[in-house]
């Protein structure tokens, strides 16, 4: 439905890992389609969540944190940070209080100013600070690097301050038709959704370097004629048969964890029965072949 007060904004969302950028776009969509951990480079690629209020359209596009690659998959993401930044209306940068301003966090900054983008500040974890100087010493800071549009103080956690920054957000936002439909929430198939909450778990429940080597391929998902129970098949690769015996666990329960933990967080999401069955398979290196990123999704031609 056409309408002419309507408005429209592409936010990027960026900063370091683990400052709450895909806590951060939950919260404000009120539903998880970015999983959360508390392990770097969760996120691998980009994600878009979208929020429709009366006539704006917050379209956010959740980015892997800043960081130096160490493999082909790296350097996919990486570059899927440079393109999001430069494909959007408003920069929205997430930090956490610390005593210095990171690198990375300066590297985006001065992007930003490259292309003309207003941007907003959102200083995350404000729950943490105890002295209200400490968040004075931290904007003022922060303020002598960019003119920033906005400054907000929020705390995902406590859900403090999401109202003010979606305020300010809707600010920047231009006249223009909304691209989604009203009730869209992300523009992520349905099997990536799937395969990124199973991939979640595994972060969740796995040590060191397993999580970073794993990725999930849903073969199948088939509603029953019933319509109450979708049968979903998913393999999960990992690099080494090591890995593999430790994600399958003693007798099955390090897999059996895995996948209660998912069918729960799926059958939540689709409102629906789960059949869910996993497989565990070995791709050695598979982060540096590209033939296997590129049959896994991380393409580079997804940028063009």
């Amino acid at each position: 439905m056409k309408n002419e007060n309507s408005r429209c904004g592409f936010i990027a969302i960026v900063g370091v890992p683990n400052v709450g950028k895909s806590s951060l776009l939950n919260a404000l969509l009120g539903q998880k389609i970015s999983i959360v951990s508390s392990k770097p480079q969760t996120t691998r690629t980009r994600i878009m969540g979208i929020l429709t209020i009366d006539d704006t359209q917050l379209i956010f596009i959740d980015t892997p944190g800043i960081h130096t690659p160490k493999n082909h998959l790296g350097e996919y993401m990486k570059k899927s940070i440079k393109e999001s930044i430069a494909s959007v209306d408003i920069g929205l940068l997430v930090v956490e209080p610390g005593k210095n301003i990171k690198a990375d966090e300066i590297r985006l900054i001065e992007k930003f100013k490259s292309l003309s983008i207003p941007v907003i500040l959102a200083i995350n974890k404000i729950d943490l600070i105890k002295n209200k100087s400490d968040l004075l010493n931290i904007i003022s800071k922060y303020s002598k690097l960019i003119d920033f549009k906005a400054i907000v103080p929020i705390s995902v956690k406590e859900k403090n301050g999401l109202p003010e920054l979606i305020l300010e957000l809707k600010k920047l936002c231009v006249a223009g038709p909304h691209l989604f439909d009203e009730d869209s929430l992300t523009d992520q198939p349905e099997k990536v959704l799937v395969s990124e909450i199973i991939r979640e778990k595994i972060l969740k429940v796995t040590d060191k370097e397993i999580p970073h080597g794993v990725f999930v391929d849903i073969e199948t998902m088939k509603e029953r004629p019933s319509g109450n129970i979708t049968d979903i098949d998913a393999t999960i690769y990992c690099e080494k048969e090591s890995h593999k015996g430790i994600i399958i666990g003693k007798n099955g329960d390090m897999l059996k964890k895995i996948g209660t933990m998912a069918r729960f967080d799926i059958e939540k999401f689709f409102g629906n029965k789960i059949n869910l069955k996993i497989w565990v398979k070995v791709k050695e290196d598979w982060r540096n072949r590209m033939n296997l990123l590129k049959t896994f999704g991380y393409d580079e031609k997804n940028f063009k």
